[in-house]
């Protein structure tokens, strides 16, 4: 078992945090704070318990190199306010500035570090960056779920050279998501959605072993409905992976799961808001329209009645563009039905958390993961990197969170 923040004495120690705090920016302004938020319980915990609490995050993509767009500042501001309490901020974090700002910290004091990737060190996880990071502290915690599928030198690299463990957000993480993969209550419904089928690929592969039905819409579905013979007309495809599409379909045959496709879809003339639309079975879609939504009226009967028989149901990725209104409406009365169901409901992060957001329904569900690639790693069996470089403890029941 991965040892916790209850685990580790932070009292006086210099505590470099691995954080999420890839937040969408507009203007230098964050726009959704939900990631700050959700390392809220970790550092508050580590204030109380006296830590030095220095933490560090990637922003946006930067190539390894200073993008002054991509600055910390706007997000080390936004933590002060949820915080209600002075967060200091250094350019730099590697080096002399950052080991000057760090020296002058008090107990409880909170300081963001500058951009990880501003550094081609991090993406490379190159083990003199990852020491030049652990220089700065005494032990390091890392609660950046969202970014522990990624074997970078602030998720692996560092956790090497330091007594690490898990924050309270990974361990909610890890929790919620093993409640879907370590004997799950049956039936067993995942909910596939997106754009291409080779993003998903594995994780369909790794739950045919796992589930009793197998949902799959969005554009995911346009490949399937194609190796099924149906004409797609305009609607996105993947052409290179109709037999790998056939494969699965097949292996789901064996394995006696049921692989739901749309019956119906919402399509258009065009790839905007203001397009025309309608609704029509998939085998008519007319040349020169795109199936922009997997939510048609026969469809949606179909998944309410699979998700009302469904004792744990995973959800990762839309089902449709939703966002354009016209076409968001599968993923909402996806989300009404998951909402009603009598079932373990676990969302992964990504679009399909926005989606859930955005129809009002959040709240309705079990666990929404703040980390879309992490958890659909996490759902197809794989290791997470940042979650394997942490140290091991005896085994003992997860406490409740506070």
């Amino acid at each position: 078992m991965k040892k916790k923040l209850k685990d580790m004495n932070f009292k006086g120690k210099k505590t470099l945090v691995r954080v999420d705090f890839n937040v969408p920016l507009k203007d230098g302004e964050v726009t959704d704070d939900t990631r700050i938020e959700a390392a809220l319980p970790t550092i508050k915990y580590l204030i109380k318990e006296k830590a030095k609490v220095i933490l560090m995050s990637h922003l946006g993509r930067p190539g390894g190199e200073v993008d002054e767009s991509l600055r910390m500042d706007s997000v080390a501001e936004k933590l002060a306010n949820l915080l209600g309490k002075e967060v200091s901020k250094v350019d730099d974090c590697i080096g002399d500035e950052a080991k000057k700002a760090i020296s002058k910290m008090d107990d409880g004091d909170v300081l963001v570090l500058e951009n990880t990737r501003f550094y081609p060190g991090e993406k490379k996880n190159d083990d003199d960056f990852a020491k030049s990071l652990a220089e700065l502290a005494d032990i390091y915690v890392n609660d950046a779920f969202g970014a522990a599928h990624r074997a970078h030198a602030s998720t692996t690299g560092v956790a090497k050279h330091l007594e690490a463990g898990a924050g309270f957000l990974m361990q909610q993480e890890l929790n919620a998501l093993s409640k879907a993969t370590d004997n799950p209550e049956s039936p067993y419904l995942a909910i596939m959605g997106g754009a291409k089928i080779s993003d998903k690929m594995e994780a369909i592969r790794s739950l045919l072993d796992r589930v009793d039905y197998l949902i799959v819409g969005g554009g995911i579905a346009n490949t399937f409905l194609l190796a099924k013979g149906y004409d797609m007309a305009d609607s996105l495809v993947e052409e290179d992976m109709v037999d790998l599409a056939k494969e699965l379909m097949e292996e789901a045959e064996k394995k006696d799961v049921e692989i739901v496709l749309p019956i119906d879809v919402v399509i258009a003339d065009d790839f905007k808001e203001d397009a025309n639309s309608k609704i029509v079975d998939v085998d008519k879609i007319p040349k020169g329209w795109q199936s922009l939504d997997s939510g048609g009226t026969k469809t949606l009967e179909k998944y309410r009645e699979i998700i009302a028989k469904a004792k744990t149901i995973t959800w990762n990725g839309p089902i449709g563009v939703f966002e354009m209104e016209k076409f968001a409406k599968g993923t909402n009365e996806l989300a009404k039905a998951l909402a009603e169901a009598d079932a373990v409901t676990v969302i992964g992060g990504g679009d399909s958390a926005a989606a859930i957001k955005k129809s009002g329904l959040a709240d309705k569900m079990d666990h929404i993961s703040t980390g879309g690639g992490a958890s659909l790693d996490f759902l197809a069996g794989k290791k997470l990197p940042g979650v394997e470089a942490l140290d091991e403890v005896e085994p003992t029941d997860f406490e409740e969170l506070e």
